[in-house]
This record gives structure tokens, sequence and C-alpha cells, in this order.
């Protein structure tokens, strides 16, 4: 393990990859090291065909192929480490090709479905109020999970209704929120100090505890709502993210204000959105067509 550990603090400093980055980096490493372990294998003696094994194993349990890129991405940069520190004299992962991406689109919820996801008739408790902030925030700006959870008070203008926000390779941006997430944002606010305890937390959203809200926990949030709701079609806290991107551009956004505003660095990873809204509109016209 300490091979990992030092990798890893690399990634870290010398990187300054962030922790869920890292915790994904892990978590693939580990993957590997632990099917070697299965079979009995030293992971510094590789051989073609133990990653050829390896690779099958991913796609018996049904990996996605841009599961297993990612997993490939993480051992070429580990063994890479490991060929840099004279500890392996060639790296096979380098010799591996990725699966050819699949042509799946995001999927989204049309005006209607947004509407009742957002719709909280009660606001009882703080609890309840939280949890609107949280899905007013996350369709209103785009912004990820992970960035909802890092925000603090002092990243927050109510007045310009902005968002300081740290995203991807700690680049920092503005995200922007409208009147509905500005007032869940007002109401939220003025019962936040329900939540903090005995000591001062300068994060926006907090736990029972009174500690920074974690992305596992928001994910709960947003699963439970939607299970309540009881949409056809599987849904995740990113879909609301899916949602922002598409409702822009099919109400005539530009695609690089759109790539800004999600935090994209290239513009290809953005117009994936621009076939997604395509594919809705061919759908839509279709079931008119179909309809008559």
């Amino acid at each position: 393990m300490k091979y990992l550990n030092d990798y890893l603090e690399r990634l870290k400093v010398e990187r300054n990859y962030s922790n869920l980055t890292i915790e994904n980096y892990q978590r693939d490493i580990l993957m590997f090291k632990n099917f070697c372990v299965e079979r009995k294998i030293d992971e510094l003696k590789l051989n073609k065909y133990l990653i050829w094994d390896f690779l099958k194993s991913l796609d018996e349990q049904n990996y996605r192929n841009s599961s297993i890129s990612r997993i490939l991405s993480s051992l070429r940069g580990y063994y890479s480490y490991l060929y840099e520190k004279k500890i392996i004299n060639t790296n096979l992962f380098l010799l591996v090709e990725n699966p050819k991406k699949e042509k799946k689109l995001p999927n989204f919820l049309n005006n209607q479905e947004i509407l009742e996801l957002l719709t909280f008739d009660d606001l009882s408790t703080p609890v309840l109020i939280r949890e609107r902030l949280i899905f007013e925030l996350l369709y209103a700006s785009g912004i990820r999970v992970s960035e909802l959870c890092n925000i603090k008070l002092k990243d927050i203008d109510l007045k310009k209704m902005e968002i300081r926000v740290l995203g991807k390779g700690s680049i920092m941006r503005i995200a922007y929120f409208g009147s509905y997430a500005k007032e869940a944002l007002e109401d939220y606010l003025k019962v936040r100090d329900t939540f903090l305890k005995n000591e001062k937390n300068d994060y926006l959203l907090l736990n029972q505890k009174g500690e920074q809200m974690k992305r596992q926990s928001v994910e709960q949030i947003v699963a439970k709502r939607i299970k309540k709701i009881a949409f056809v079609h599987h849904i995740s806290p990113h879909t609301l993210r899916h949602t922002f991107a598409t409702h822009l551009l099919e109400n005539g956004a530009d695609i690089r204000s759109v790539q800004e505003l999600l935090g994209h660095k290239q513009l290809s990873t953005t117009q994936v959105y621009t076939h997604l809204t395509n594919e809705y509109k061919r759908k839509e016209y279709l079931d008119k067509m179909i309809r008559k």
C-alpha cells in the first residue's frame, strides 16, 4: 500500500486534484489490486493475460465503457508512476486502448417534471426548507453536487444573485441563480442557525450535527424525493445539471455561455446538449405527427 499512498499524495500535492478525484483513483486502483490478490498474482508483475482477464471481468459485471475507460486511466497513471520510480520495468497499461465511447445521451426533465420536483407544499421545518434550497440551486445554477456542498457563506452575493464556485481542477467560476432560488436561499438563511451546534461553521449547507453536508447526503435527499414523486425514468442529482443546460439551449442561450456556466474546459463536452435538444425536438415532432 506504500506505493499507492505515495502516488495518491503526489496527486494531491503536485497535481492539486480534488479529494473526490483522488478517491476515484484510489477505488479504481484498489479494485485491480484486489483482483490480483484473488488470483494470487503479484500486481507488480503485469502480463497482458492478466489485464485481459481483468477487463473481461469488468465487462461481465456490466461496467459501462466510460467507467472502464476511467479505470484504465487510473491504472495507466499509477503504473506510469511505478515505472518512473523504477519499481517496474514497463507499463503494459499504456498498450491497452479504451473501449469505444457509448453514444448515450444524458437524460433531463421536461418543464412539467422540473416544476413538480421544485414544488414544495410543506415548508414547516428547517430540514424541508434546506431540501427545497438544494433542488432550487442545483437547477437554477447548474452546479455539481460536490460544488454545492463546498459553497461557503462568503461565496454568495444575494444582491447580484451570484455564487463563487470552486469547480474541477480548483478553477473558480461564477454561477448565477434566479428569483426562485434567491427566495429559497433567503428562507434557508433565516433557519440555518438551527442546524448549528456549539461550533461555528462557514459552509452554506449543514447537516443535523452542524457539520458541512456531504455529497452522499445530498444524493440521498434527491433520491428520496424522486422516489416520492415516482418519475417513470431514472434521474440523479446530475440530471438537474443536464436539465439546466438543456433548458438554456432550448431557450436560445449561446453554447459558449453554457460552457462557461457549466465550467467545462472543452466545448465538445457541452455540445452533447445540442444533440440532446435536437433529439428531444425530433421525438416531440414525431409524437405530434403520430397523434394527428
